[in-house]
């Protein structure tokens, strides 16, 4: 077997470049992955739209303002939630500052860090420190907030495009395939689309049915404003792994602020295990399916890469690119063993190799 430093070298400096691209580019790339995969969700719609008579503009402007409508319902009903809320956010802060100094206090009497700290001047220096940095904390803010909206509008008009061309780009990337490959290339591209709108699709269907699974226990145990902690956490879900946990960790959090008792933190930990136990082995898999048929290590490969890229856009984008990305190395022979790394079947055909083995081993000490 050979090792060809040439092709190595040619593979390593285009792996190299393609994260340099990745990185300086991230400000029109994220608003783009984004808009491809609603643009995925939004074809039915925008198809339907069509079947009515309604012309190709028209359709893709009425789909993304039914999408605008929802989002808007959305953020209008979570920020009334949040007006309610603003007073208990406040005692929250101050609960959060005493619990600080008292622990900061504890550490200190028993390592002696500092002498004389007094709970009442660090409690003062930390009001100061938090006034005196409120400045840099707005200007940031309105940047953020600065480039949030441009980056939405940004990708509404990439959603825009994609509608109202999607049929000139498939006959644009048609013209890649040979022609006595065309219906493997078309059923290719059609296989990336279904991907990206199975996964999307299937995610928002289980941020609905976790929300309010969450937001009716919250409910029952007492937690103010169940259905903006409720639906939070379940949102959070679309970040793979470390999204439910986060999501979890903020009801629970805020109920030990703002209960004397243990308990009620204790139960909405309960809650979201058990929501979370109910969600992976029965919900996601009927929800969400096959759609993302990938294995553990490339799964959490690609949230490691997607958030050193492009924070947390890429924790999100990066598992169904990652999908979309085994379907084109499945249709080309040469990539073939990138899509068996990727995918679950090799590793499903490897345990049940491993468990041959051993049962071989297990009959060849029985015969002996």
């Amino acid at each position: 077997m050979k090792l060809s430093f040439q092709n190595s070298f040619f593979t390593l400096a285009f792996v190299a470049v393609l994260i340099a691209f990745l990185v300086i580019a991230k400000s029109i790339l994220i608003p783009l992955g984004i808009a491809l995969l609603l643009a995925f969700i939004l074809y039915p719609v925008h198809k339907k739209f069509s079947q009515w008579g309604v012309g190709n503009i028209l359709a893709a402007f009425f789909s993304i303002l039914l999408l605008i409508i929802i989002i808007g319902g959305g953020i209008t009903f979570f920020s009334a939630e949040i007006i309610a809320l603003s007073d208990e956010i406040s005692n929250f802060g101050e609960k959060l500052s005493k619990l600080y100094t008292d622990v900061i206090i504890f550490v200190n009497q028993n390592v002696s860090l500092v002498e004389d700290l007094n709970k009442d001047q660090l409690l003062n220096d930390l009001k100061s420190w938090l006034k005196d940095s409120a400045g840099s904390l707005l200007g940031g803010t309105f940047n953020s907030t600065a480039n949030f909206f441009t980056g939405l509008i940004t990708m509404f008009i990439y959603m825009f495009l994609f509608l109202i061309y999607h049929k000139g780009l498939v006959r644009a990337f048609m013209k890649f395939s040979p022609e006595d490959k065309k219906q493997e290339f078309f059923k290719m591209l059609k296989g990336v689309q279904q991907v990206g709108q199975k996964y999307l699709s299937g995610m928002l269907v289980l941020i609905v049915i976790l929300g309010f699974a969450n937001s009716i226990g919250l409910w029952i145990i007492g937690i103010d404003s169940p259905f903006l902690f409720g639906f939070l956490a379940a949102s959070l879900s679309i970040i793979p792994y470390i999204g439910t946990t986060l999501g979890a960790t903020i009801p629970v959090l805020y109920a030990f602020m703002s209960h004397d008792s243990l308990l009620v933190p204790l139960a909405v930990a309960i809650l979201f295990w058990a929501v979370q136990l109910i969600e992976s082995n029965f919900l996601s898999p009927k929800v969400v399916g096959n759609s993302v048929n990938v294995n553990a290590f490339a799964a959490i490969l690609s949230l490691i890469v997607g958030a050193s890229i492009w924070g947390v856009a890429g924790m999100v984008l990066f598992l169904p690119f990652a999908a979309m990305l085994k379907v084109v190395c499945e249709e080309y022979e040469p990539l073939q063993p990138l899509a068996l790394l990727i995918g679950n079947s090799n590793f499903q055909d490897g345990e049940g190799s491993k468990k041959g083995l051993f049962q071989r081993l297990k009959d060849k000490i029985k015969r002996k």
